[in-house]
């Protein structure tokens, strides 16, 4: 069915042309070259969880409070017109651009295992029909040859968007919400996923890929939300 869905969109591409979602000019990509030059970066982050910091030195409240996960890479600021790219694909099903996030995410898979997305709840994907963090690993396995782990990894309820809930209640409302049944002992886990906000949903992710063996977790997001 991917392969499918793939083939689909080339077939389409090749006969309607493709034209760039932020500036509508012809390009090759998703986006043209001209429009990824001028993304926004991110400043120096803390490795761990990648909030601004000096000299991108783990941060104070990472070595205070260790998260359950050891590193973040993130490729944009959540801001325009990175946010505009996400939710173009999330809730447009701008499929096409998964294949060119992913090429984005590439580079900062070394060192790794296994990829593994964030999971949706069953509830969550019905509504949706696809998860967006997989089409994206899934096409960064193939770029980078590393495995996907597609089995043994759930969302157990329903949680929510944590994007309507204030801060404070993010952590709560994750907090047991996934199981991991498969075996990651001495494994090196890449999750991948869209949007890193409080990090609180990563964080339990994190948890429960520890707790099946792995023996480091590494966060792979297209975008930061940074404090304002």
């Amino acid at each position: 069915m991917n392969a499918w869905i793939d083939g689909a969109f080339g077939a389409a591409r090749g006969i309607l042309g493709q034209r760039c979602l932020l500036c509508d000019a012809e390009a090759a990509q998703p986006v043209c070259a001209e429009c990824e030059r001028h993304l926004p970066g991110l400043p120096p982050q803390c490795p761990c969880c990648a909030l601004p910091g000096p000299g991108s030195a783990v941060c104070g409240a990472c070595l205070a409070h260790p998260p359950a996960f050891d590193a973040t890479a993130a490729l944009w600021p959540y801001a325009f017109p990175v946010d505009r790219l996400i939710l173009a694909f999330k809730f447009h099903a701008r499929l096409q651009l998964a294949a060119w996030f992913a090429a984005a995410l590439a580079p900062r898979a070394a060192g790794v295992d296994r990829l593994v997305a964030l999971p949706l709840h069953r509830s969550r994907l019905a509504e949706r029909g696809f998860n967006q963090a997989h089409e994206v690993a899934r096409r960064l396995a193939s770029l980078t040859g590393i495995a996907l782990l597609e089995r043994g990894v759930s969302r157990q309820r329903p949680t929510g968007e944590q994007a309507s809930l204030p801060h404070d209640e993010r952590a709560n409302n994750v907090r047991g919400a996934f199981a991991c049944s498969a075996d990651l002992a001495g494994l090196r886990i890449a999750v991948v996923d869209d949007v890193m906000t409080t990090g609180a949903t990563l964080q339990e992710f994190a948890v429960a890929l520890k707790r099946a063996g792995a023996a480091r977790v590494a966060n792979l997001v297209l975008a930061r939300t940074l404090p304002q």
